[in-house]
């Protein structure tokens, strides 16, 4: 079973009587340095094409389409998804299930390049991330990722700014789109290390990370973890929030469900051993813990997964 995704608060769709067309019809906010696009289709359409002259950031809201990207195989969208587009690329986009009962929504914010350098020449600035050559940046080539809670917060509010009638909101639009490029980079970086794209990276967080997976089913404390890699444990609460949004324990709890999961798929082990053999004390917490991250638990997971 995939991971649960954090969808952000739908608006509220279109009167049907407004509708200007029953595919990808479009309601526009523009403002100085960024406009959001919110689209909504009611019928099943194919190869539907839709491009943008700026950075867009894309994420599902309701219903289900197929996304086609870089002439690579297409790949389910659904909301909690989010995906960000090259300036000047092409989408092409099905929508197999889409009704006037079951229409999709998605919201496409694009953002003008030079707000993007400019607020990314001020983290660097301000926040410098750990690493000489380790700068706060948008990875293209990792485009899609599911969204975190603070993403999905930010995402709802800028929806609610653009939305406003203020005469602050292009004030109040460009931090939050500061904001939002964070999250966007601290959800590409646990990607990256959900796929173990940071093997050859030469830094502290990456160490960091190899040290606790190596020893992950072993009693673990931020200050054992901080000593193994000759920093403060504040330094190492604030690398992971920096780097990643979460705290190490945080991390350590992923990693450990991570790995539960890998048991789980032995229908003859028992939730109590599988426990501990994933590094947690307490079964109980486990329990909870594994529901709260996986939306069910262990042994619905484990039902799941050993059908046969």
């Amino acid at each position: 079973m995939a991971k649960p995704r954090i969808v952000p608060l739908s608006p509220l769709l279109t009167n049907e009587g407004s509708l200007k067309t029953l595919v990808e019809n479009r309601v526009i906010y523009n403002l100085e340095h960024c406009e959001l696009n919110l689209f909504e289709t009611y019928q099943k359409a194919e190869s539907v094409g839709l491009k943008f002259n700026d950075l867009v950031v894309t994420s599902m809201l309701k219903g289900k389409k197929v996304m086609h990207l870089f002439g690579k195989p297409g790949f389910d969208y659904i909301p909690g998804d989010s995906v960000i587009i090259p300036a000047n690329v092409e989408m092409k986009i099905d929508f197999p299930e889409a009704s006037l009962n079951n229409p999709t929504q998605c919201l496409a914010l694009a953002v003008d390049n030079i707000k993007i350098i400019d607020t990314l020449q001020f983290l660097n600035e301000r926040y410098p991330r750990e690493g000489r050559e380790n700068f706060w940046k948008l990875n293209e080539r990792n485009f899609f990722f599911y969204n975190n809670a603070e993403l999905a917060i930010t995402i709802n509010k800028l929806i609610n700014i653009c939305q406003s009638t203020s005469i602050t909101k292009d004030i109040l639009a460009d931090l939050t789109l500061q904001e939002l490029l964070i999250s966007i980079i601290q959800c590409q970086t646990m990607k990256d290390i959900d796929e173990d794209e940071l093997r050859e990276t030469n830094t502290c967080l990456s160490h960091i990370v190899l040290s606790i997976r190596q020893k992950l089913t072993d009693k673990l404390t931020l200050k054992s973890i901080a000593d193994t890699a000759c920093i403060s444990t504040s330094s190492l609460y604030r690398l992971f929030k920096t780097e990643l949004g979460i705290s190490p324990v945080e991390f350590i709890i992923l990693e450990r469900i991570k790995l539960a999961k890998r048991f789980l798929k032995n229908k003859n082990l028992y939730i109590k051993n599988i426990s501990f053999e994933a590094g947690f004390d307490d079964c109980n917490y486990f329990i909870r813990a594994f529901k709260h991250h996986e939306g069910i638990t262990p042994r619905q997971y484990q039902q799941l997964n050993n059908k046969d």
